[in-house]
């Protein structure tokens, strides 16, 4: 619970997951070494170079303080002294600066600048403003001196390769490491791809490969899809067979009516009649999304083909102009999408006097619509009105005639057959039921 608040900043791919990890530990080691150089070695530099020239210095002091009076301060250092590259000068009172002079981010300078103030007598002010040289200021019985030496004497000549190898090898490492989580990672998109594909209603060839635990999931899935494709053949050729023996005996009970007076014969006929509707909804049902395969479909055109198709038999079904911007094609079973929004368009008219039809697409969803004028279905029971062989006549006027139960639950499977969605609802347009099937481009 206390790392709760952490999952808002970690990313959501596993790949950005698997980089945080393995890229994380590298720059907090980097930090650590270079935290723990800058103390220990860095500073120990520093501070012995420091001691070195505070030596020297005290030995420059030392010769002023030994030089007869009235004598030049500058050449008396350089004749005793030359070799140590110190130069001494007699500088006024006012041109000493009041604190020391370093740039904020000179860590050298301010350890020099401290070592002078413990070890050197008469230490008054450093000037580090000039990266080349320093300017010591220090007070003697002659006035205030100023010492010029090299900058380089008291700075470690190359501080920065220890920054720079830390940076070009935790680069390198990041890359080979990226190329080979890149590498282990592809498997698994493979086996995401294929698993979205089915999902879809689509058979994408997929062989497991990667590492053990990928390859142990990715054969897991494959007898997953044979399992579900074994089933689903089974029921289709089932409810086919089924519907099929039924069709000639209901023949042979036409023809047999049909030699009867139309009085006692239609009553009959209306029973055979229903009959052959409730076989042709089971084969549909039995036949589900998988008929025909996935292609490139306008979909505008199709509903405008559905909603032509449905006028001409008889149902009074409008198509609204289209909604939203979107334009191009969706991948869609056709037979299969055509029979999914004419059962909706049948269930509308059978229990409503009209339906209106719309289509909306956007840049990442399909949106097909189908509302109406009839007393609709409770929201307690949506979920139990797309279930197989439900029927809810008595909250969709039973006077009007029920179907088998299959329409709503035909057009589900095929929205899911897409990878989309079946939602019900109320029509704030028409006061009935508002079904929209919802697929993802």
């Amino acid at each position: 619970m206390f790392f709760v608040w952490l999952k808002r900043y970690v990313p959501r791919g596993i790949y950005g997951r698997a980089a945080l990890i393995l890229l994380l530990p590298v720059v907090i080691l980097q930090l650590v070494v270079v935290v723990i150089f800058a103390q220990r070695h860095f500073e120990g530099v520093t501070n012995q170079m420091s001691d070195t020239v505070a030596r020297e210095l005290a030995l420059v002091l030392e010769v002023v303080d030994d030089a007869a009076p009235g004598a030049n301060v500058a050449a008396t250092v350089n004749d005793r002294l030359g070799l140590l590259a110190i130069a001494a000068e007699a500088v006024p009172e006012a041109a000493v600066p009041g604190a020391n002079i370093y740039h904020w981010y000179d860590y050298s300078g301010r350890v020099l600048a401290r070592r002078l103030d413990l070890r050197l007598p008469g230490y008054r002010a450093v000037d580090l403003g000039d990266d080349n040289v320093v300017d010591l200021y220090v007070d003697t019985d002659r006035g205030p001196l100023r010492l010029r030496f090299d900058r380089r004497r008291i700075s470690a000549s190359n501080p920065h390769q220890l920054f720079v190898y830390t940076v070009f090898f935790g680069v390198v490492l990041s890359l080979i490491a990226s190329i080979y989580l890149r590498n282990q990672l592809r498997p698994i998109k493979r086996l995401a791809r294929a698993a979205e594909a089915f999902g879809r209603g689509r058979h994408e060839p997929y062989s497991p490969s990667g590492a053990v635990e990928i390859r142990a999931a990715g054969n897991a899935f494959v007898d997953m899809r044979a399992r579900i494709e074994r089933q689903m053949e089974q029921r289709t050729l089932m409810l086919s067979g089924v519907s099929h023996d039924l069709r000639t005996p209901l023949t042979r009970m036409r023809l047999g009516l049909s030699m009867l007076d139309d009085e006692e014969a239609e009553p009959l006929l209306q029973d055979v009649e229903d009959m052959q509707r409730m076989l042709d909804e089971f084969l549909n049902f039995a036949k589900g999304a998988a008929e025909g395969d996935p292609e490139p479909v306008d979909p505008h055109a199709l509903m405008t083909e559905v909603v032509e198709d449905a006028r001409r038999a008889g149902r009074n079904v409008t198509l609204l102009p289209p909604e939203g911007e979107g334009t191009g094609t969706v991948k869609l079973r056709r037979v299969a999408m055509r029979r999914a929004v004419d059962n909706l368009i049948s269930n509308a008219v059978r229990y409503g006097a009209k339906a209106e039809v719309s289509v909306m697409l956007s840049d990442r969803t399909l949106r097909i619509r189908v509302e109406d004028d009839g007393p609709g279905i409770p929201e307690a029971r949506r979920i139990e009105a797309v279930k197989p062989f439900t029927r809810l006549d008595p909250a969709r006027n039973q006077d009007k005639g029920g179907g088998v139960g299959l329409g709503l639950a035909i057009a589900t499977d095929i929205a899911r057959a897409h990878g989309g969605v079946l939602r019900l609802g109320e029509s704030p347009r028409l006061g009935g039921l508002r079904a929209d099937i919802v697929i993802a481009r």
